[in-house]
């Protein structure tokens, strides 16, 4: 999966006649690699909680949300 964000994350960038490609760092992949386990994770936890409880968990949607919106911001600030 880090490879998959790795060639995700990399900015190509033409100089001349020539592309040179610059990698993220690996803080970054790490942090997005965490960021979407967390969220695969909050996403089983809310649907284990619907299918015992019966009802929705308002506190697990939103770290869901706010995960999501971290995780668009960094990925949309990297590429400016």
């Amino acid at each position: 999966m880090r490879s998959f964000i790795r060639r995700a994350l990399t900015k190509t960038v033409r100089i001349s006649k020539r592309e040179l490609e610059i990698p993220p760092s690996e803080r970054l992949v790490y942090l997005i690699s965490f960021s979407v386990y967390a969220f695969i994770g909050l996403v089983v936890l809310e649907v284990v909680h619907m299918l015992y409880f019966g009802v929705w968990n308002s506190e697990v949607f939103s770290a869901i949300t706010g995960l999501i919106g971290t995780v668009s911001g960094v990925l949309i600030g990297s590429h400016a």
